[in-house]
């Protein structure tokens, strides 16, 4: 657009259309709230023709969808919004690593972009759009927080390797238009007058412990929490030391603590999102494997249709609770099978040394991650006096596979920094 302005659509497909408030199918999508991703295989939110097909924006299908519309000015901020429903068609199924190797200048472009005419300069587009995006939500205060995902790497039955999923700047284009149409979600329903549900995570429940870190590095934060300072903090430590930056921040991670679903009224207060820097922020762009989404589509659609709220606070109230309490739970199963997967990968190395670092740390127990594999473990022996984001020697002792269980002991006699 003139000036260097951008506008970008973002399609979100329309699963209300076919799961309907009350239905069958929707008190089975209550039930699950959310779609569990597992090592061995994932269990869907929604019946698996709807979520594979119906509600998915498949390759040269057309579908029902909720676009959100935003005006990008050459600094990243957003000019002017609006949301509206349309029926799209996806012209091309692209891969995020071939996609970014081609953004970054290290790969060719994928043969799906070159295809389809005028797409390559419409992604480069994208691109300049969401880095712009993305530095402003920084500068505000949005935690560069990286850490290592795993995913198993199974030969027939049997675990192979944990192979870590690398951050791309495809990955990172796709994120940045999400948070920016979920805050734009959010701050429509409020000018609306609609209620919501709000994805919050508060001010840290152990900025203490953040603030000892960060001495640990000679590095001095405020006595209360502030994000541009932890970004600033953030910041230098990754170009200090990128190879352990990982580690640093999983460690501010578990001491931020969870997100969680609120309801929120027109006029409330409720806290931002204190990672990402933002007040406004409402799950929307995943109906079809997030209930809390599909409800926020609801919302959306009774004031698009001139229609009355579909929900009265108390009830977004217990379904907020339900949505939190039922994501902890799959939350818990992913990370049990992950453990399993782990712990059978690990089976024949009991008695070896690895360098470590703690991940959590309570009444409960202390656990550590490996720094040479990214697998957890319980600290069973010697975790006396440590904290998160201490880092110490310890060996492999046992292994439960069907438990998820992996225990390590204590080998060295102090912390490592």
């Amino acid at each position: 657009m003139p000036g260097g302005k951008v506008k970008i659509m973002v399609a979100v497909a329309d699963v209300d259309s076919l799961v309907k408030e009350g239905s069958a199918i929707d008190d089975h999508a209550h039930h699950n709230t959310t779609s569990v991703y597992t090592a061995a295989r994932i269990f869907p939110m929604l019946p698996e023709k709807l979520s594979t097909d119906l509600t998915s924006l498949n390759l040269k299908e057309d579908r029902l969808a909720f676009v959100v519309e935003m005006q990008i000015d050459v600094d990243g901020s957003i000019l002017n919004s609006e949301i509206y429903r349309a029926r799209v068609r996806n012209h091309a199924k692209l891969a995020y690593n071939s996609v970014a190797a081609w953004l970054d200048g290290s790969g060719t472009v994928p043969e799906a972009v070159s295809a389809v005419p005028k797409l390559e300069e419409n992604l480069r587009i994208q691109d300049q759009a969401a880095q712009s995006m993305k530095e402003l939500r920084h500068v505000h205060g949005a935690l560069s927080l990286e850490t290592i995902e795993a995913k198993p790497i199974f030969d027939g039955d049997q675990i192979r390797a944990l192979e870590i999923e690398e951050r791309n700047r495809a990955k990172e284009l796709i994120e940045d238009f999400m948070i920016a149409a979920n805050g734009v979600t959010a701050r429509f329903l409020s000018a609306k007058n609609s209620p919501s549900i709000r994805r919050v995570v508060r001010t840290p429940k152990r900025w203490e412990r953040i603030v000892e870190i960060a001495a640990d590095h000679k590095f001095k934060l405020p006595e209360f929490p502030d994000s541009k300072a932890l970004e600033e903090f953030l910041v230098k430590q990754k170009d200090a030391d990128p190879l352990r930056f990982p580690d640093l921040s999983l460690a501010v991670i578990k001491l931020l603590g969870a997100g969680e679903y609120i309801a929120e009224l027109p006029e409330g207060n409720v806290p931002g999102h204190f990672g990402l820097a933002v007040k406004d922020y409402a799950h929307s762009t995943a109906p079809n494997r997030r209930y809390p989404d599909l409800l926020t589509q609801r919302l959306l659609k009774a004031i698009l249709e001139g229609k009355p709220v579909p929900y009265r606070k108390d009830e977004l109230d217990l379904l907020a609770a339900h949505c939190t309490e039922a994501e902890d739970a799959a939350n818990k199963v992913e990370r049990r099978v992950g453990k399993s997967a782990a712990a059978l990968l690990l089976e024949s190395r009991i008695g070896e040394q690895f360098d470590s670092i703690v991940t959590g740390a309570s009444e409960k127990g202390t656990w550590v991650r490996l720094l040479t594999i990214p697998i957890e473990g319980k600290l069973v022996q010697g975790f006396e006096g440590m904290d998160v984001g201490d880092r110490t020697h310890v060996q492999l002792i046992s292994v439960d596979v069907e438990r998820g269980y992996i225990d390590f002991k204590k080998v060295s006699s102090s912390k490592i920094r």
